[in-house]
């Protein structure tokens, strides 16, 4: 738009500041979500750090294998008392001394030992002697992380657990619609801005009184018309569309074979909340091949039928069991995590070998009344996890001389990466 300056005046200046404002503004606010995606994911990695000095990794792994079926990380009673808070009410010293033997510090008369003993039926906790110091710091760092870590998910909105990882790659709709918002507001503001300047540029020029016969949203739409007219601002303009247009592209793309959240219907409605939250059924009992096979395994009919052959029997969910055995057929359960056939895992190398828990894949089954796809299962996310995870080469001769080798190079741990975990053979072959 070409507007009437008088010669040497300081308006010409100020329009085309204007205008390079709007594209320097719209430019730096495209590139706000990356920054954010990008701070958010440093956050989370050094939210991932230990808190209290011990292990978080080792005490999660301790504290899921050997106190769960009793304790939660939260206040919630389970058969003992919730563990939030468990630091602040003792000292570490205090509580190494409950967990390897909680009824010698009973004996010795302690008050609060003897009312949590009285308050809890008298059940007598089990001793865990052959724990360390450091996994019991351990144990009380990842209750206190986890602890911390529950309130500001649920601040966030973030869905469940693991990593997850939960987890968006990108910046939330609320916070496009903010940036689209901004956009409008500052055309408008550029569009007052070009209004004023039009009427100080026709009052130099001696054209007041033709401005004074003009409305304010006349000479707006005058103003906006002007600039759908400037070439420079068309060009910003496709310019930016293409590039959302190549964004959104590239999304789609990345997303493509991706089901994080997937929870599709079953045949039957079994929940794992009851069988493996409440009942605490161990996972290998029905995913019989989770220690001896590439397949977990899906449970077949005569598994559940060593419960519900006397529990429930007259169920309707159960029911469809005893129809699936009378007619021979086998449940058409549908499967949830689902690797494409590029990509070999084997879980009993990962279970047996690893001692990759069940959560770390498949977050807190324990808690899903409808099982999901909690984790992103892509090859980053797997790559990712071998670059981290340490070997665990204690009274096991086959790494020798591998730790030889490695510490000879590096003063950091042995990790999966370390011992060929990168090796595009090892998935794809």
């Amino acid at each position: 738009m070409n507007i009437p300056f008088p010669e040497d005046s300081k308006f010409s200046s100020f329009f085309n500041c204007s205008k390079t404002f709007l594209a320097i503004a719209i430019t730096v606010m495209l590139c706000i979500p990356s920054l954010l995606v990008a701070q958010d994911s440093t956050a989370k990695a050094g939210a991932a750090a230990p808190a209290g000095g011990g292990d978080a990794a080792k005490g999660e792994s301790i504290f899921k294998k050997e106190c769960a079926q009793c304790h939660s990380v939260t206040s919630e009673k389970v058969v003992g008392p919730g563990l939030k808070g468990a630091t602040s009410r003792n000292n570490l010293a205090w509580l190494t001394k409950w967990v390897k033997n909680s009824q010698a510090v009973i004996a010795s008369g302690d008050p609060y030992a003897v009312k949590i003993y009285n308050d809890y039926g008298k059940t007598q906790m089990t001793s865990f002697a052959n724990l360390s110091d450091d996994d019991i710091k351990g144990i009380f760092t990842y209750i206190d992380n986890a602890a911390t870590a529950a309130p500001a998910a649920a601040v966030a909105g973030a869905a469940p657990a693991a990593g997850a990882a939960s987890s968006s790659n990108g910046p939330s709709d609320l916070f496009m619609i903010v940036v689209v918002a901004l956009v409008v507001v500052m055309l408008l503001v550029l569009g007052v801005l070009l209004v004023i300047v039009s009427l100080l540029s026709k009052a130099v020029s001696g054209g007041a009184e033709e401005l004074v016969k003009e409305d304010f949203m006349t000479r707006l739409g005058k103003s906006l018309k002007g600039i759908a007219m400037d070439s420079s601002i068309r060009s910003a303009t496709i310019w930016i569309f293409a590039l959302l247009v190549l964004k959104a592209t590239l999304d789609g793309l990345y997303g493509v074979g991706i089901q994080q959240g997937y929870a599709p219907k079953q045949p039957i409605s079994f929940s794992h909340k009851l069988h493996a939250g409440e009942y605490k059924i161990d996972c290998n009992y029905c995913h019989t091949g989770v220690n001896r096979g590439k397949s977990a395994h899906i449970p077949s009919a005569n598994i559940c039928m060593n419960c519900h052959g006397v529990i429930k029997k007259e169920s309707p969910e159960i029911q469809k069991i005893y129809t699936s055995i009378e007619n021979n057929q086998p449940i058409e359960w549908v499967r949830v995590h689902n690797l494409p056939d590029l990509a070999y895992f084997n879980h009993a190398q990962h279970v047996n070998v690893g001692g990759v828990e069940c959560e770390n894949c498949h977050g807190d089954v324990g808690k899903m009344e409808v099982i999901q796809q909690r984790s992103s299962l892509t090859m980053g996310w797997c790559i990712d996890c071998h670059r981290k995870t340490e070997v665990n080469t204690k009274d096991n001769h086959y790494y020798d001389k591998l730790v030889q080798l490695h510490n000879g190079e590096s003063k950091e741990a042995l990790k999966v990466a370390d011992i060929g975990g990168l090796e595009c053979s090892k998935c794809h072959y």
